[in-house]
């Protein structure tokens, strides 16, 4: 996926169906406009295809594939980054006009699907539209995005959105502990110090984190060291044990083990393979 000119918008093409690969979701929504993709968030799976939208609501390791795709029919998909201050501003205004009685089993998880309907699905194509008149951007881009957003909060997914935004609720408790793991994903995992910190017990911040993220924290830290990893060694060109230690691991073997679990192959080969295209996929 390749962000356009316009920030904050990427688009997303394949002209065949994919490897199943890792990647890091950032807080976005995303719309596919034809194909279809699975997506794995620990061990939950969703499957989305055309007209239909994703939130994630913090940032989460995942693993995607695209499984409808042709040079005919390409898959075609649409992820507009999303800034969580503007969705708690954008609750605040709305206020008492929202309801919560979206009870869904999956309500505290931060990756979340749902049909587009027709009014978001026109917001969505007039932004994309806003790539041809870079004349109307400055002013239509923003209000554009505020209505998707506005848009996502009335309809199906508003609800789980709403959750991740209120302060004293325990999604967004744990959208500060993911935000910690983000900075401190180096060091050594304390729960007990991570859940001081957002006023949680340490057993309710496990479960609270695990519903949200389909994974416990120590998971989470580790997807995130391998994928730093992978970076480190993609774009500075280091060594994988450089990469490991740099990362926070202590044991280049270990290192090496959970790499080719997470990535199907050993560091050095997956790196290669990504360098001349040849492009190893992660194991589903």
């Amino acid at each position: 996926m390749e962000e356009s000119t316009l920030s904050g918008l990427h688009l997303g093409r394949a002209n065949t169906p994919t490897q199943c690969t890792s990647a890091i979701y950032e807080p976005c929504l995303c719309v596919i406009v034809q194909g279809s993709k699975t997506i794995w968030l620990g061990d939950r799976e969703i499957v989305y295809g055309p007209l239909s939208y994703l939130v994630s609501s913090v940032h989460l390791p995942v693993l995607g594939q695209v499984n409808v795709a042709s040079p005919g029919e390409p898959f075609l998909s649409i992820r507009l980054d999303v800034d969580s201050q503007e969705v708690a501003d954008l609750v605040f205004e709305l206020g008492e006009t929202l309801n919560d009685e979206d009870q869904c089993p999956e309500i505290n998880c931060g990756l979340c699907m749902a049909p587009i309907d027709t009014a978001m699905l026109d917001a969505t194509t007039r932004l994309v539209e806003l790539l041809d008149k870079p004349a109307d951007t400055p002013i239509m881009a923003p209000l554009i995005r505020r209505e998707i957003l506005y848009r996502a909060l009335i309809g199906e997914m508003g609800a789980r959105m709403r959750k991740f935004a209120a302060a004293d609720s325990q999604s967004h408790r744990v959208s500060k502990v993911i935000a910690l793991l983000k900075d401190r994903y180096t060091q050594p995992l304390r729960v007990r110090d991570l859940a001081d910190q957002v006023n949680m017990s340490e057993s309710s911040l496990f479960h609270s984190f695990k519903q949200v993220t389909r994974m416990s924290p120590l998971q989470f830290q580790k997807k995130l060291r391998l994928h730093e990893a992978r970076r480190l060694m993609l774009s500075e060109g280091l060594e994988a044990a450089t990469a490991s230690y740099r990362v926070g691991y202590e044991s280049p073997s270990q290192f090496s083990r959970e790499y080719s679990r997470m990535f199907g192959a050993p560091p050095r080969a997956h790196v290669q393979s990504l360098l001349t295209g040849e492009g190893v996929g992660a194991p589903a």
